[in-house]
């Protein structure tokens, strides 16, 4: 099953590309994920082409994906745990979005929005999310039904329930957090609405989480960052290099804190591809990422994303990222 996304198929021009910095991740990890990590951001000259896979986070076509253009090697993937039993209820969210406030928190005041990829719903309002929306650079589905692992389980499960255990980790080092929907809507909201929300809120950063949905032995996480694009409402231009910044730190501490390795797929082995496609991204002001945490569709991936103890970790590292590109 492909994975369903919530944009359509790519407009033919080419993204402007986007050369990875140099920085190196500052958190000690497993000596094999650092170097899948690591390494191949040394390398220079980065092309646009098509990968004929279900990659990505919301279209449900190829994606338009920005890649290294050669010599960089696919990392071996860190052996998974033993299958875990079916997943349990997420922990309640905590009521509203006030965050502590202790005197001389660096993080205080500031804002995070995170949007749980899809919604359940979406699957019994395959009309309403069909409908198209402008992105500025084009128009796209407003969302899209999202993938489920062999046994049923549902993407749009699975990103809600992680982003209601980021939630505490967030607000508990002082930061406000805004989420796009808490699984009281009947479906959606439609991608140009989420990128709307992060928007208002003058988010300092913005965190979109997913799950991808391809084929089996395709495993791993990736980060998606928003290429430079320019059209209509769409202008990435100031947000390309604070949120390379916010995926790297991501990547690195998802890698450690998960012992999860950057997906065999894509992204040569770095855990990170730059997209234009995306409209969640495309009309995005603020910095912003999509987290792909894993490969539903795969059964050693979907024996960790069915884990509520892999999960937690993986909202653990969710948030040590985005509190680390916060400066706490």
């Amino acid at each position: 099953m492909r994975h369903h996304y919530d944009d359509s198929p790519p407009p033919p021009e080419s993204a402007s590309a986007v050369s990875p910095d140099r920085r190196r991740f500052a958190r000690r990890s497993t000596l094999a994920v650092a170097a899948a990590v690591l390494a191949p951001t040394a390398l220079a000259g980065w092309v646009l082409v098509e990968v004929a896979t279900g990659a990505g986070a919301d279209d449900a076509r190829p994606p338009r994906i920005v890649m290294p253009a050669a010599g960089a090697t696919n990392a071996s993937l860190t052996p998974p745990a033993s299958p875990a039993p079916p997943a349990s209820p997420a922990p309640s969210a905590s009521p509203g979005t006030t965050p502590g406030t202790a005197a001389g928190n660096a993080l205080a005041g500031k804002t995070v929005v995170i949007d749980p990829g899809h919604n359940t719903g979406n699957f019994k309002h395959t009309a309403e999310i069909n409908k198209k929306v402008d992105i500025g650079t084009t128009t796209k589905e407003c969302d899209a039904t999202g993938t489920t692992t062999n046994s049923g389980y549902k993407e749009a499960e699975f990103t809600l329930d992680v982003a209601r255990r980021l939630r505490p980790a967030l607000e508990a080092k002082g930061l406000k957090v805004v989420f796009t929907h808490d699984g009281e809507r009947p479906w959606g909201p439609c991608i140009d609405e989420r990128a709307r929300i992060g928007n208002e809120a003058k988010a300092d950063a913005v965190v979109s989480i997913h799950a991808d949905g391809v084929s089996e032995g395709s495993r791993g996480y990736h980060v998606i960052l928003p290429a430079k694009v320019k059209g209509g409402a769409a202008d990435t231009a100031p947000i390309v290099g604070p949120s390379r910044t916010l995926g790297e730190r991501i990547a690195g501490n998802f890698a450690r804190t998960t012992g999860s390795a950057p997906a065999n797929y894509l992204g040569a082995g770095t855990g990170l591809v730059v997209r234009d496609d995306l409209g969640g991204l495309n009309l995005s002001t603020q910095p912003k990422v999509f987290v792909e945490c894993g490969n539903m569709r795969d059964s050693k991936d979907a024996a960790l994303l069915t884990s509520p103890e892999w999960r937690q970790k993986a909202a653990q590292g969710i948030a040590d990222g985005i509190v680390g590109f916060l400066g706490g």
